[in-house]
C-alpha cells in the first residue's frame, strides 16, 4: 500500500454514489461537446469505478483480516505471459507442428486481470471486475482465470461486479448460501480447477432497459451488502496474514 489513506466504507458508499448520480448527466454533456461517445464515457466510468471500489475493498480486508499494511501491493499494469500447452503442439499435424515449434517463442497469450493483490511479493487475489456478468462474460472470466492457475495454482479468484445478470441468487449480494444459478453453475462445471468466488454489491438483476446510471431506476449501495462484500474478501485473504 502507499502511505494514503485508506478509504472506510462511508467513503466507498459516498464514491460510488457521486459517481453514479452525475454519471448520465456527465454523459450527455460530453456527448454535447463531440468529447466522447455517451455509451463509452458510461462504460468506462463504470469500470474505473469497480476497479476502485474492489481495490479499496481489499485494502480495508486485509487491514480487518490482520494484515500489516506494508505487506499488501497491487500489480497496476502487470501482465501474465501464458505460453502455448506443449501437448498442444505435439498433436499437431507434422507440418504445422514444425512450423510453430521454430516459433515456439513467439506462441503465447498475455493474460490480465483488473486488480491484482500481492502480499509480502506473492499474488495471492485475482479479481475480474465489471459493473455488471452474464454468462457469455462469465466463459471468459473463466478461461482467464483457468490461464493465470497455470502459472500460480494456488491463486485465490474472485469475481467482483456492482450487478448480476447471471440469474438465479447471485443478484441477492446478502443470500447465505449464495445458491449462484443452473447455468452458471454448469459452465463452472467444465473448469472444476477454478474455485472462482463471486461477490455481488447491488441488489437486483441487472435489467438491460433499466441501467443503474438513469435516475430512475438509480440503485443505492447499501452498508450490509459493502459489509458482506468486505467480509467475503476479509475470508479470502485471512489465509495469507
Amino acid at each position: 500500500m502507499t502511505n494514503s489513506r485508506v478509504l472506510t466504507r462511508s467513503d466507498l458508499i459516498r464514491l460510488y454514489e457521486n459517481t453514479v448520480r452525475p454519471m448520465d448527466q456527465q454523459a450527455m454533456e460530453m456527448f454535447d461537446a463531440g468529447k466522447r461517445a455517451k455509451g463509452g464515457y458510461l462504460r468506462a466510468t463504470k469500470g474505473k469505478l469497480v476497479e476502485v471500489l474492489a481495490r479499496h475493498a481489499v485494502e480495508i480486508a486485509w487491514l480487518e483480516a490482520g494484515g500489516r499494511r506494508s505487506s499488501l501491493s497491487f500489480g497496476d499494469k502487470k501482465t501474465f505471459r501464458v505460453d502455448v500447452r506443449p501437448e498442444y503442439v505435439k498433436s499437431l499435424p507434422s507440418e504445422i507442428r514444425t512450423y510453430v515449434e521454430r516459433r515456439i517463442t513467439e506462441h503465447y497469450y498475455n493474460a490480465k486481470v483488473d486488480v491484482k493483490a500481492f502480499v509480502d511479493g506473492e499474488f495471492v487475489l485475482a479479481i475480474e471486475c465489471k459493473s455488471y456478468t452474464e454468462n457469455a462474460m462469465f466463459k471468459r472470466i473463466l478461461v482467464d482465470f483457468r490461464m493465470l492457475l497455470t502459472l500460480y495454482p494456488d491463486l485465490t479468484c474472485c469475481l467482483f461486479q456492482l450487478e448480476s445478470q447471471l440469474g438465479g441468487s447471485y443478484s441477492d449480494p446478502l443470500a447465505d448460501p449464495q445458491f449462484g444459478s443452473s447455468s452458471s453453475h454448469t459452465l463452472m462445471s467444465y473448469f472444476p480447477d477454478v474455485a472462482l468466488n463471486i461477490i455481488t454489491l447491488l441488489e437486483g438483476e441487472r435489467h438491460p432497459k433499466r441501467p443503474i446510471h438513469d435516475p430512475d431506476y438509480y440503485k443505492a449501495l447499501r452498508r450490509p451488502c459493502l459489509d458482506y462484500a468486505i467480509g467475503n474478501l476479509t475470508a479470502l485473504l485471512r489465509p495469507f496474514v
